[in-house]
């Protein structure tokens, strides 16, 4: 079970450097496919730093849980674990109230799902 919960935290971690990428370097490509619908096309020009900030702090979130695995205290390792795993589901809530009910099932529920592995067996 511990094994699942850093699978669980990899895969938050992953998701959330690939957000980084697609809002810092490939918001006009890739961002469009993936908001399609949601922005108009000229929008995705003028909202370009406005989203790499935001890809800035999807990658900080990133980082926090990469920490994780280097963490040799396993009570430490699980505290960064919880902080950042809970600042992903709290964006990820907001988001889905916020933005689109979408989020919460690609944001916050693998953040929550982690974060309870985390809690349980970490």
């Amino acid at each position: 079970m511990k094994m699942i919960a850093e699978i669980l935290i990899a895969l938050v971690a992953l998701e959330h450097l690939y957000i980084m990428w697609m809002e810092m370097f490939a918001w006009e490509t890739a961002g469009k496919k993936t908001f399609k619908g949601a922005l108009k096309d000229d929008m995705f020009t003028a909202t370009k730093t406005l989203a790499a900030n935001q890809g800035l702090y999807n990658g900080f979130l990133a980082a926090g849980l990469v920490w994780t695995f280097f963490i040799a205290d396993p009570v430490w390792k699980q505290h960064v674990a919880v902080y950042f795993l809970g600042c992903v589901a709290v964006a990820g809530i907001y988001g889905a109230f916020t933005a689109s009910k979408k989020i919460f099932f690609v944001q916050a529920l693998p953040a929550l799902l982690a974060l309870a592995f985390t809690l349980l067996f970490l």
